[in-house]
């Protein structure tokens, strides 16, 4: 990490990672004014105080933690943002918030600098992942980004500051203490959309006080008590081998998925299935008599639990069978769909009680690689049955375009930012290697937007 040079990466994986940057920013803008984002605003700002750091979206500033904390929650805050499939992180809302932090304490950060930093987070995040076996995380409770996130930031800032391998080892040291997140956030609690923000805001502090000579766990990820993979990985027999598996070789933010609906990434598969069935024939909801889902121990675990009316907005967005109920029939499952007002309407719980979801075993036996394995049966009222099976969802098989991205960004953002500053965003990250300091990429995202839902 210590002598990693942004040349160093491929053309790809620099490409990958601007567009992870630009989908980073349209969720930020997208999160910055949601409801629960304001009450965690109100909140960081009266506990932090005034300060010299940007809140995207907000024209205010607060502390470099509280701006770290609100920035990640804000990308985070409506399930939209990018995530690895097989470590399940969501790498834009621990790196970027971090960054932007540390960035503006600094004499002046260039666009190419600030590229080569998130390029560090983004392959260390996945890789400390992939060392706890990934989505097992999930299934033994642990919300997996927020326990492999520090690292991720801690490891960006690092970069950011230039710190030697001493201290990148303090850092990441420091970063690994800090590390936590209960899955149960997800039925619920505004908290799961904070995890992220919280892991970004530790991984900060662990650079810098890195940066500053205040020393962290050595060899955090080696020792056998008290370590990093010890602790976390405790009877799952971690595997120490991945964390550099590769490294400079093979890009994990090429691996990463830019999400197409705004719900978690193990449903997108299912969501897919569904709409396979509906190009085979028209979805009506009198038409279904059910709708029969076998998922993975993982993605069952972390999206499936027997329905209560009501729903709040990250229950929604985490289960599969609401997510399904909505998609026939409002064929989509975008911010629309989970808002308050249709999580709670009539004809989703008409529905829902048609959806099964289940486990099949057999469906795990192709591993992490086959984490989003999913079969998918809906039978009509008039007795036919369409059956559809799918190894992975659409994103992961056929990554975004550039354009695509930016499609994305601009379909987010409209009518919350004016026409102009997205345009503005847009290029300016589609050219942040000749950007010359970061402040004028901040000056964009600091200004209120508008907000996507009361």
């Amino acid at each position: 990490m210590a002598g990693f040079r942004l040349e160093q990466a491929s053309a790809s994986a620099r490409e990958r990672a601007k567009a992870l940057i630009l989908d980073g920013i349209g969720c930020a803008i997208v999160g910055a004014q949601l409801p629960w984002s304001r009450v965690a605003a109100g909140i960081v700002r009266r506990t932090e105080g005034e300060g010299d750091r940007t809140i995207v979206g907000w024209g205010a500033r607060t502390s470099a933690p509280g701006a770290a904390l609100l920035n990640g929650t804000f990308i985070q805050g409506f399930e939209l943002d990018d995530y690895h499939p097989l470590a399940p992180l969501h790498s834009a809302s621990l790196v970027l918030p971090a960054l932007w932090a540390a960035a503006e304490g600094e004499p002046r950060v260039s666009g190419a600098g600030l590229l080569e930093a998130a390029m560090a987070g983004f392959e260390v995040g996945p890789r400390v992942g992939l060392a706890l076996h990934g989505a097992q995380m999930l299934s033994r409770g642990w919300h997996s980004g927020a326990v492999f996130g520090t690292h991720a930031a801690a490891a960006a800032v690092g970069k950011l500051l230039g710190l030697d391998a001493a201290r990148f080892e303090d850092a990441l040291g420091l970063a690994a203490t800090q590390s936590a997140g209960l899955m149960a956030a997800q039925y619920e609690a505004m908290s799961k959309r904070m995890h992220h923000g919280f892991a970004a805001r530790n991984g900060l502090y662990a650079a810098l006080l890195a940066a500053g000579g205040y020393t962290g766990i050595k060899r955090v990820f080696e020792r056998e008590y008290g370590g990093f993979l010890s602790t976390f990985g405790e009877g799952h027999a971690p595997d120490a081998g991945q964390l550099a598996d590769g490294l400079g070789e093979r890009w994990e933010v090429e691996r990463m998925v830019i999400k197409p609906y705004a719900a978690m990434g193990g449903i997108h598969a299912p969501l897919d299935a569904l709409f396979d069935v509906g190009a085979q024939r028209p979805l009506r909801a009198p038409e279904i008599a059910r709708i029969e889902v076998d998922v993975t121990h993982a993605v069952y675990h972390h999206g499936w639990w027997p329905p209560q009316r009501p729903f709040t907005p990250i229950g929604a967005q985490m289960h599969i069978g609401y997510a399904l109920a909505v998609a026939v029939l409002d064929g989509a499952a975008l911010v629309a769909q989970f808002t308050p007002a249709r999580i709670d309407a009539d004809d989703v719980w008409a529905l829902l009680p048609r959806i099964e979801v289940r486990h099949d075993a057999a469906l795990d036996a192709g591993g992490a690689q086959a984490r989003g394995r999913v079969r998918l049966a809906v039978t009509f009222t008039d007795g036919q049955r369409i059956e559809v099976q799918r190894r992975a969802s659409r994103a992961i098989e056929a990554p975004q375009s550039n354009a695509e991205v930016a499609a994305k960004f601009r379909a987010l953002t409209d009518g919350l930012v004016a026409p102009a500053r997205q345009q503005a965003i847009e290029q300016m990250v589609a050219g942040l290697e000749t950007l010359g300091d970061v402040r004028e990429l901040m000056a964009l995202l600091a200004p209120p937007v508008g907000a996507a839902f009361a």
